[in-house]
């Protein structure tokens, strides 16, 4: 019993030092294996047109992603239909081998920038749609199925001043 409030109090404390965070979401990959036509999707509504944002993506990999970069490709549909499609790169291990992100065992969580300083200008609903893009070296196809990616997601951060 006092373990479990002792954990939750915890948990608590860390979430209330997290002020910054306005929105977020995650989905999970099912056996951690990501199908190349696989559209991992989120319905964004920010709350203040007027406040300044971060934007970032959330990616938990397994000891089981055989890359040491990650290739995504992010398209932001505004709410009045026009969208912005990026191609972004990501690294997810040092020159050794060695994990970035951060966690304990198997699992890494990576915090990557997506956006900085952004302002959501539109009144609406913001369409967030994220796909896999990796491809082995010399070969024209991409990856079919891209394994050792538990978990997508984003989060929005207020602009401290």
């Amino acid at each position: 019993m006092h373990k479990a409030l002792l954990t939750l109090v915890i948990a608590a404390l860390l979430t209330a030092c997290n002020s910054n965070v306005i929105e977020s979401d995650t989905r999970s990959i099912a056996s951690a294996v990501w199908e190349k036509n696989d559209t991992i999707s989120f319905a964004v509504q920010p709350k203040d047109s007027l406040q300044s944002y971060d934007m970032f993506l959330q990616v938990r990999n397994t000891n089981n992603y055989p890359f040491n970069n990650l290739f995504l490709i992010v398209s932001m549909e505004f709410p009045h239909g026009k969208v912005v499609t990026d191609t972004l790169e990501y690294k997810m291990a040092n020159p050794d081998g060695s994990w970035l992100g951060t966690g304990f065992g198997t699992i890494k969580e990576n915090k990557l920038w997506y956006k900085e300083g952004i302002t959501f200008f539109e009144g609406g609903t913001y369409n967030l749609r994220i796909t896999h893009a990796v491809r082995n070296n010399g070969e024209v196809d991409g990856v079919t199925a891209l394994e050792g990616i538990s978990d997508v997601g984003y989060s929005i951060e207020a602009v401290s001043e």
